[in-house]
């Protein structure tokens, strides 16, 4: 029987993936063809709202009767059919003969409502789903994709177009959770640190589309939310650092998530030998999508030049000894606690190793209500002091 078992085994390997390939397609189209029907609620609900066609309760009572009139109907209530709304006038203009296009919406937000009042003068008795612009530019495929609650918490937090658009490929391409988004959004904001690190990419990668995405992948300011500040200050500068270094080990999948998709953790106080000189690596990621190592060297202070050099020989040693024939040259981040970002560009424009030089806000920068989901004081106390013990021993 064991035998049986493995002989057909590629069988059932080949069979299992057109099913699960199968059931992605499916799982796929459903997603669209409820966004097109959401898109159409939603217009039709905005056609007859916005020119006073229905009355003040008309949603609350729709909702009710649709209930009613098909039992077990999930997804209709009062705020959901708001959101059908909200969904349809956000994006009213990737339609084909809009009115506005995509760069324009801001500017005409006005003439949008004029618009729409105008087109309704007539009461709208049917329900035309969404009719798909090729509109150029538009990341069509990207937002076809994510879920229709993907899409409202997109709406409810990012006001600006260009930003929802950020948050629609940023989405499609890392699937955050509908309740991690708002805190993508409002806490850590890539949107507005996104391209904006100093670095010598451009410089020292020699494939320029490598470059860019090197830029595109890091921003120049990150949330560190899980270290608690309040053991900070209480020691040199060296020990503070080890603090953060433990807390980002103990905790390294929400730094990788912080940095985003494709990271690969290595290791931390990863220790070279180079002519008889140790050099200890603060934090040693690989990335798949740049296939390249990536150093993080972690300072408690501000950016001094000196931290260029010795991430310098980090970078040198590693793509001397360590980096392998089909890998490409590593990269190095120095995260600091601040920097002036004209000055530390220029410093590093005759460095020859590709470095970047971001920031970092910890606990004690946040909103007073966040600091209360942090970790007690005794908690990281505890962790730093075990941490200390196994390298002790």
């Amino acid at each position: 029987m064991a035998n049986e078992i493995w002989k057909y085994q590629g069988a059932v390997d080949v069979i299992k993936t057109a099913i699960l390939q199968s059931q992605a397609r499916a799982a796929k189209t459903v997603n669209q063809e409820q966004l097109a029907l959401y898109y159409g609620i939603g217009r039709f609900i905005s056609m007859n709202t916005r020119n006073k066609n229905w009355g003040t309760r008309a949603i609350e009572t729709i909702s009710m009767q649709l209930r009613q009139e098909l039992p077990g109907l999930r997804g209709f209530g009062v705020s959901s059919l708001k959101n059908m709304r909200i969904f349809y006038e956000a994006w009213s203009m990737i339609e084909p003969n809009s009115p506005i296009a995509i760069g324009e919406l801001e500017e005409k937000s006005s003439e949008l409502k004029k618009n729409l009042t105008e087109y309704t003068d007539n009461k709208m008795d049917t329900i035309r789903q969404l009719r798909l612009a090729n509109l150029p530019g538009f990341p069509l495929t990207e937002f076809m994709s994510i879920s229709f609650t993907h899409h409202i918490r997109i709406l409810e937090n990012a006001k600006d177009t260009d930003e929802r658009l950020f948050y629609i490929r940023y989405c499609h391409n890392y699937k955050p959770t509908t309740e991690d988004l708002p805190d993508i959004i409002n806490k850590q904001d890539l949107y507005h640190h996104q391209d904006r690190m100093p670095n010598n990419f451009l410089a020292t990668i020699p494939d320029y589309k490598q470059a860019y995405r090197a830029i595109r992948m890091f921003k120049d300011e990150y949330l560190l939310d899980f270290i608690n500040v309040e053991e900070l200050g209480m020691h040199d500068e060296d020990v503070d650092e080890q603090v953060i270094e433990s807390n980002i080990v103990h905790k390294v999948k929400n730094f990788i998530m912080t940095f985003g998709r494709g990271f690969t953790f290595s290791g931390s106080q990863v220790h070279y030998d180079k002519l008889g000189h140790g050099h200890w690596i603060d934090l040693l990621f690989f990335n798949r999508d740049l296939n390249r190592t990536v150093v993080f060297e972690l300072k408690n202070g501000g950016f001094k030049v000196a931290y260029l050099a010795q991430l310098s020989a980090y970078l040198r040693i590693l793509n001397d000894d360590d980096r392998r024939d089909h890998e490409e040259a590593p990269i190095g981040i120095i995260l600091c606690r601040h920097t002036d970002k004209d000055y530390a560009g220029y410093i590093m424009q005759d460095f020859r190793q590709p470095m970047g030089i971001a920031t970092y806000k910890t606990a004690d920068e946040m909103d007073p209500e966040l600091l209360k989901a942090l970790p007690p004081k005794d908690e990281l106390q505890r962790v730093f002091e075990e941490s200390s013990k196994k390298e002790e021993m």
